[in-house]
C-alpha cells in the first residue's frame, strides 16, 4: 500500500470535521437550517419569507404576544425575564437583548414548554415549542 492509501482515511475524516465545523460557523452566522418544512433556527438571518406566520403557531401564541405588544399583565412572574441564550440558537447578542415569555399550555398546570423570545424593542420574535431545543422566526403580520 502506498503512502496515498495510508493517508485516504485520515484525509477523509479531515475533511468531514471541517465540513461540521463549517456546518456550526454557518449556523452561529445566522443560517437556518429547514428541517420536516419548518424554519429552525440554529441561528437567525431570516427574513419575512423564512418566517413563520403568527397566525399558523398555536392561538395561546398570539394572546402572548398582544400581552407582549400591552406591556402586560403577564400571567407567569417570569414573563419577561431576560433569556440569556445559552443554547446559542440565537444569534448572539449581548446579555438582556433577549426576553421570553410563557405560551400557555392547554391543560398545564405549570409553564410547559413553549415560549415567545423577543429581540430589543420587539424588533425580533421567535418561537420554541420545545423549551429552546429549537426556534421559528416569527412573522407576525401574517
Amino acid at each position: 500500500m502506498n503512502i496515498r492509501g495510508l493517508l485516504a482515511p485520515v484525509l477523509a475524516a479531515s475533511a468531514f470535521l471541517r465540513g461540521l465545523l463549517s456546518l456550526r460557523g454557518l449556523l452561529s452566522l445566522g443560517r437556518l437550517a429547514l428541517l420536516g418544512g419548518l424554519a429552525l433556527l440554529g441561528g437567525c438571518g431570516a427574513t419575512a419569507t423564512d418566517a413563520r406566520p403568527l397566525s399558523s403557531l398555536p392561538a395561546q401564541a398570539s394572546h402572548t404576544w398582544e400581552l407582549i405588544q400591552r406591556g402586560g399583565p403577564f400571567p407567569y412572574p417570569r414573563d419577561g425575564v431576560v433569556f440569556e441564550n445559552r443554547e446559542r440558537l440565537l444569534p448572539a447578542q449581548r446579555r438582556g437583548y433577549y426576553h421570553e415569555y410563557t405560551v400557555p399550555t392547554p391543560g398545564r398546570s405549570d409553564r410547559g414548554a413553549r415560549r415567545l423570545v423577543t429581540g430589543e424593542r420587539n424588533a425580533e420574535l421567535y418561537y420554541t415549542p420545545d423549551h429552546y431545543r429549537s426556534f421559528v422566526v416569527v412573522d407576525v403580520t401574517r
